[in-house]
């Protein structure tokens, strides 16, 4: 389905954000909620100052879940990161531009192995960075936070990458999506939602809800 034919907006749940010994609770609180993704924030103390989980966790998770797996690899060398994330059972599988000399190559080698490709820009990159690679992509990912850490303030200004994005995609007559992450919550959603975005990246705002389901019809702006 092309992107700006969408009547509703895709609400992925991060499980950075969740209790992490309790990932199957929180993959039913998603599936629970109403929300259509879930995402998953791979970090390698590399990339991001941080560390997470790999394609295990994914792998163990996706018999809890029926969600769309959205994985995220904020990681050096992802390339050498997707078959296992791709066998582990992901749906989408997007990587940096940043960390990518051959980006044209993960792209097509996610592609290859069945799998939705998607490519993602810190706050620093510019739009005019991938602009090439637009029609190989399937999502493009802009991050509205510096990544590494859950529970930042969105940078309002990485909103006009969505804004570009999506002239560009009506110019090329492209289908890709467009997704956000970082700093989303009832009161950022509708500003994302106006610039044009198809998926909602919700993690503190998702975990820390009493009401999920009706944080979920909140970002959807329903």
């Amino acid at each position: 389905m092309y992107a700006y034919f969408m009547s509703e907006t895709i609400i992925a749940p991060s499980v950075l954000a969740a209790d992490f010994s309790c990932f199957a609770d929180a993959a039913a609180e998603i599936d629970a909620s109403g929300a259509e993704w879930v995402h998953l924030d791979v970090m390698d103390g590399r990339f991001v100052p941080n560390l997470t989980f790999g394609p295990k966790l994914a792998a163990d998770l996706r018999k809890h879940s029926r969600g769309i797996f959205d994985v995220h690899l904020m990681t050096v060398e992802p390339g050498a990161l997707v078959p296992a994330f791709a066998e582990a059972g992901a749906d989408y599988i997007t990587f940096h531009i940043e960390a990518a000399i051959h980006a044209h190559r993960v792209l097509t080698q996610i592609r290859e192995l069945g799998k939705k490709a998607g490519i993602s820009l810190v706050p620093s990159t510019p739009v005019s960075h991938i602009e090439e690679l637009l029609p190989f992509a399937d999502l493009v990912l802009v991050m509205t936070v510096n990544p590494g850490f859950g529970g930042q303030t969105l940078i309002g200004e990485c909103l006009e990458k969505v804004r570009a994005l999506k002239r560009l995609r009506e110019q090329k007559n492209l289908s890709f999506l467009i997704s956000v992450d970082g700093g989303i919550n009832a009161e950022t959603a509708p500003i994302a939602r106006e610039a044009g975005v198809d998926v909602l990246v919700a993690g503190s705002a998702f975990f820390n809800a009493q009401d999920k389901k009706a944080l979920v019809r909140r970002l959807k702006g329903l």
